[in-house]
């Protein structure tokens, strides 16, 4: 662990419901010097720092599957006690009401608004690959610069737009990343996207240590 970038060493409660990408989280967020457990039930959150939840695939399928598990109520608990959360792709969906992939399910609706997808445009929709953001602000960003790696086809607007923390530009501005207290998400996926996306997963742990 870098001593610079962190005082001590927090413990992570990386949700596994069936629906993330865990491996390469964790293994990003070891390599910044946190802790990771997986967590499968409400009593993994329990001592955790802080909660991470990911996710690939359909926002349908994952909100059924973290209402399977059991957890969708302890985390959505844990956000309302304002504890400090990172959701990555549809962990970020996850946090708003409905999604225009899935009509019918429920997300944890902490946030207002739905996931909507990209317009009929020019562009290729999955939109993938390497993307610069602008008008950044809050804990997770060091370098403004920085270029994150997305794959998606939906993404949330939020009916608060001073939750955004970063926008992105694909055939039009969308909110790629919301802050509000110690609630993090983001659109793309940090632990695919190189150096940028550690220093914001360091950002994320920095911000913990000054909890």
């Amino acid at each position: 662990m870098d001593d610079e970038v962190l005082k001590t060493q927090p413990t992570l409660a990386l949700v596994d419901y069936g629906s993330g990408n865990l491996r390469s989280v964790a293994k990003a967020f070891e390599a910044c010097g946190a802790v990771v457990r997986l967590a499968t039930s409400d009593a993994d959150l329990a001592d955790a720092d802080a909660v991470v939840v990911p996710g690939v695939g359909s926002f349908g399928d994952c909100a059924r599957n973290l209402s399977e598990s059991g957890l969708k109520e302890p985390i959505l608990e844990w956000l309302k006690s304002d504890k400090p959360y990172l959701g990555i792709c549809l962990g970020y969906q996850l946090l708003f009401q409905s999604s225009e992939e899935s009509p019918g399910a429920e997300g944890l609706g902490f946030f207002k608004g739905q996931v909507v997808r990209f317009p009929h445009s020019q562009l290729k929709v999955p939109h993938m690959g390497w993307n610069t953001l602008e008008r950044t602000r809050g804990p997770l960003y060091a370098d403004p610069s920085s270029s994150y790696y997305f794959v998606h086809s939906y993404y949330p607007a939020p009916e608060d737009s001073d939750l955004v923390s970063a926008w992105c530009d694909y055939g039009g501005g969308f909110a790629a990343s919301i802050s509000c207290g110690k609630t993090h998400a983001t659109q793309f996926h940090p632990e695919k996207s190189q150096k940028a996306g550690l220093e914001l997963l360091r950002g994320f742990l920095r911000a913990l240590n000054d909890v």
